[in-house]
């Protein structure tokens, strides 16, 4: 691993372009994300890090990939065509993956590590440097951007959107790690942290800017120059509000929205969430 990266390194920072050498460096970087032996972030003694290496890897994919079209549009197979950077054409499983991709219009790009027993249902589609891992769900019009990181048994339920973060280089991306629950509708950005057996009910949005009301420990949770927004462990997070305090919003009776927990996962919450499982 430590070749791969010093040669990354050494192509990043000179600005190479494409030729045989960087072609073939680049080809082996992408065999070792599709296979996740590598990835753009890790938990290393407990906490999340960065591989700021491999977004340099990712983007260098870019720099020396060139247009070109790949697969066909076919009645009879239902496959389609892309015009995409060659670098990153669409991953293609076989029944040795162990990964399930229902038909019906998803995408996986190369670059991208999908754990065997990982459910893909139509449509959903999964960005360079995305880490996935086993046993999770990946539900209709669902999205996890580049470099996101989703744990093991998580469903990201019906057109819940992981955000990605590619740049800058050394910012953390979304993070979602084991046995998290993500409802329809939700939208997880800026390098959120959601820890494990969280829930987050239909139509929660997670940003930087968010502030999250713990109604259970009164808190008030926030992000921080250096820390991203934090779901703690088995938060049941749904959407709220609160009032406008001052000028025309008070005047006129506004509230902004604000996620708010509103409890941590129990015996009933387990229950509701037990069906996940039948759909693996």
């Amino acid at each position: 691993m430590h070749t791969i990266r010093i040669a990354i390194e050494v192509l990043f920072s000179s600005g190479a372009g494409r030729n045989a050498e960087s072609l073939a460096i680049f080809g082996e970087f992408r065999r070792l994300l599709n296979r996740g032996e590598i990835r753009a972030a890790e938990k290393i003694n407990g906490t999340w890090q960065v591989n700021a290496w491999v977004k340099q890897g990712i983007l260098l994919g870019f720099r020396i990939g060139e247009l070109a079209a790949s697969g066909e549009t076919d009645a009879t197979t239902g496959s389609l065509s892309f015009v995409d950077k060659d670098t990153y054409p669409a991953r293609h499983f076989t029944v040795a993956d162990r990964v399930r991709v229902v038909p019906g219009g998803s995408s996986v790009r190369e670059g991208a590590y999908v754990a065997p027993s990982v459910v893909c249902m139509p449509p959903m589609y999964i960005n360079v440097g995305a880490y996935v891992d086993e046993g999770t769900m990946v539900d209709s019009h669902a999205l996890v951007g580049s470099c996101a990181q989703v744990g093991k048994r998580v469903h990201l339920s019906a057109a819940a959107q992981v955000g990605g973060v590619l740049e800058p280089i050394n910012a953390s991306p979304v993070i979602i790690e084991d046995d998290v629950l993500v409802g329809g509708n939700c939208g997880i950005y800026e390098g959120t942290l959601v820890q494990s057996r969280a829930v987050l009910g239909s139509g929660v949005i997670l940003t930087r800017s968010t502030p999250v009301y713990d109604l259970v420990r009164g808190e008030v949770l926030r992000a921080t120059a250096t820390a991203p927004l934090t779901i703690p462990e088995g938060a049941v997070v749904v959407p709220g509000s609160r009032p406008v305090q001052k000028g025309k919003g008070l005047e006129w009776g506004l509230s902004l929205y604000t996620p708010v927990i509103v409890k941590y996962r129990d015996e009933k919450t387990e229950k509701s969430v037990e069906l996940e499982d039948l759909l693996r």
